[in-house]
């Protein structure tokens, strides 16, 4: 059951982590793309559109899945907290309230990483279609 726990501390936890670093990364690339973008170079609106969506999907796929890994780390350390209270024979209320408490950390890192890939999304998604609206101003359809 260690082996349970480092997976809840260090794999759940750590994705999420590295899950928020990629959606970060790939925020921060796409708005650089498109403060540098200029849509009336783009003949077709659907050209446009595919290369101003490019990689939003990884944003959001993170913001949807985030707390659903982060409640599968705190469903694990709830198992690990209540299987050591059944083998070790410990029924003190401090020792379920410190592993109850530790294993909510994981849905709380999950919503951490979840809020701000959604508030990213968002923004991004609505400057997509701010960009698409002037490209249809420029060329008249």
């Amino acid at each position: 059951m260690d082996a349970l726990k480092e997976i809840v501390d260090y794999g759940v936890i750590g994705l999420l982590l590295v899950l928020g670093l990629v959606a970060s990364g790939v925020a921060i690339e796409r708005w650089r793309y498109f403060q540098r973008i200029n849509p009336a170079e783009f003949q077709h609106r659907d050209t446009l559109e595919m290369a101003l969506t490019k990689h939003l999907v990884v944003i959001g796929t993170i913001a949807a899945n985030a707390p659903y890994i982060g409640l599968l780390g705190t469903v694990l350390g709830i198992m690990l907290t209540f299987h050591t209270m059944g083998t070790s024979g410990a029924l003190a209320v401090s020792t379920i309230m410190v592993g109850l408490s530790l294993a909510l950390k994981a849905t709380a890192v999950g919503l951490l990483v979840a809020i701000p890939c959604v508030v990213m999304n968002n923004v991004l998604r609505r400057r997509v279609s701010e960009l698409l609206t002037l490209h249809q101003a420029q060329h008249g359809s």
